[in-house]
């Protein structure tokens, strides 16, 4: 069975139900590519294809989790994907450049809002 050679395996987090939700979304990402033609599509749809820039003062003003985190993980939960809580959804769009929290001060915040 996949999921006992999968705990077996040293190399990566050994936790059932982790394992587990890995497949379990894995197959879920199926579905959003027939869907949406990519996973891609369907995640840049929740902010409008537009990366959001938040431009916090300080990392004080920087949000664990928004309004649009909430209503990713809500439709991934939705879809069957497990480990998907807001928190979780608002550092992937960080990540993936949905989210653009560099503070003002920071050098990567000028260089990514000017190439937007």
């Amino acid at each position: 069975m996949l999921i006992e050679r999968l705990l077996a395996d040293t190399g990566i987090i050994r936790n059932r139900a982790k394992v587990a939700a890995t497949i379990g979304n894995a197959q879920a990402v199926i579905e959003v590519q027939q869907e949406y033609g990519s996973l891609d599509a369907y995640v840049w749809g929740f902010v409008a294809g537009e990366t959001i820039v938040n431009a916090p003062d300080s990392l004080a003003g920087v949000p664990a989790k928004t309004r649009v985190s909430e209503g990713m993980s809500k439709a991934l939960l939705k879809r069957g994907f497990r480990f998907v809580g807001p928190t979780i959804m608002y550092a992937f769009m960080q990540s993936a450049g949905l989210v653009n929290d560099h503070t003002r001060d920071c050098f990567r915040y000028a260089q990514q809002v000017g190439s937007q």
